[in-house]
């Protein structure tokens, strides 16, 4: 079923009336009325097409998934396509749903893919700011696109916090390196996908913002304004985001890699010394005649040798910080 919603002279009047109803309800010119649509199909939109006059390639590009955020604009109308985000921020997976909306001189038509837009809470930022309904149309728009903002904007802030976490996880004492990598790459892909919606806003909000749309008015424009800065901040935070998960990897590597040096440091150094004994007592497991051969001061000679060549060889390589 569809939600509606109308507002006359900036009041809302009624809600829930039946679709077919909106033509009489436009035919007023202080009236202004909202249409939600979940999960519709070309049918469903149909009627409200022709009532509206919506271009097929319009209507087609609401039906179908996966879309670009875009404003695409038509002689009589405007289609917005933006997505919704929510971070989870115990696996950091992202989720996104895609809402298409029909802009009009005086109606605002949602085409939501599925449930997980929560339409309500855009209805409760219209009513918490019912004094700017007399903007109409523009008015609508404006909370529909600070709801999905403000989303982008809580997204990049949670994900901001679970890369302080990584990084202290990165310097743990013992770090969980496969545990580092999972989480790292879970994050980095969430990233990614949190660019693709965030970065094209830009000229979504810019395109909306354009005088020949006549849909801002001047008492809405710094509320547009101040959703474009918004879209600013969560578009360079993100930016900033991609660098530093990108450094946090890269120090896992270097950090890896200084590890294995000096494992393979002190692994050498304690070969060089046990090398010292093995040789000299390979020297003097010959059988042929040498000083010292078959003699005491022989053996106490190479004893000697064994310890003060290893506890030499010991104590230089401490000092260089090899052992």
């Amino acid at each position: 079923m569809a939600r509606t919603r109308l507002y006359r002279n900036g009041v809302l009047e009624s809600e829930n009336f039946p679709v077919d109803d909106v033509s009489e309800h436009l035919a007023d010119p202080s009236a202004t009325v909202w249409l939600d649509f979940c999960g519709p199909s070309a049918a469903d939109l149909a009627a409200i097409a022709d009532e509206l006059g919506l271009h097929e390639i319009a209507v087609e590009g609401a039906v179908h998934q996966n879309q670009r955020a875009k404003v695409d604009c038509f002689d009589t109308h405007a289609l917005l396509t933006a997505y919704s985000v929510h971070l989870d921020g115990r696996t950091g997976t992202l989720a996104s749903c895609e809402l298409s909306a029909f802009i009009t001189d005086r109606a605002l038509v949602t085409v939501r893919k599925n449930e997980r837009f929560d339409i309500d809470a855009v209805v409760q930022r219209w009513d918490s700011a019912s004094a700017l309904a007399k903007s109409g149309v523009g008015f609508l728009v404006h909370g529909l696109l600070d709801y999905v903002v403000d989303g982008h904007f809580e997204a990049a802030q949670i994900m901001d916090e679970q890369i302080e976490e990584l990084e202290d996880l990165v310097f743990d004492e013992r770090p969980q390196h496969a545990r580092l990598q999972r989480r790292s790459l879970h994050l980095r892909k969430s990233l990614v996908h949190l660019r693709r919606v965030v970065l094209p806003m830009r000229e979504v909000v810019n395109t909306l913002m354009r005088r020949d749309l006549a849909l801002v008015d001047d008492a809405m424009t710094p509320y547009y304004q101040d959703v474009y800065d918004h879209v600013l901040r969560a578009s360079e935070w993100t930016e900033s985001l991609r660098d530093l998960i990108t450094t946090i990897r890269e120090t896992q590597l270097n950090l890896q890699s200084y590890q294995l040096n000096t494992i393979m440091k002190k692994v050498t150094g304690w070969a060089a010394i046990i090398a010292v004994p093995t040789a000299i007592t390979g020297f003097y497991g010959q059988n042929v005649p040498y000083p010292g051969f078959q003699s005491i001061w022989g053996f106490w000679a190479s004893t000697v040798m064994i310890f003060v060549i290893s506890g030499a060889l010991y104590l230089s390589f401490r000092k260089r910080d090899w052992l």
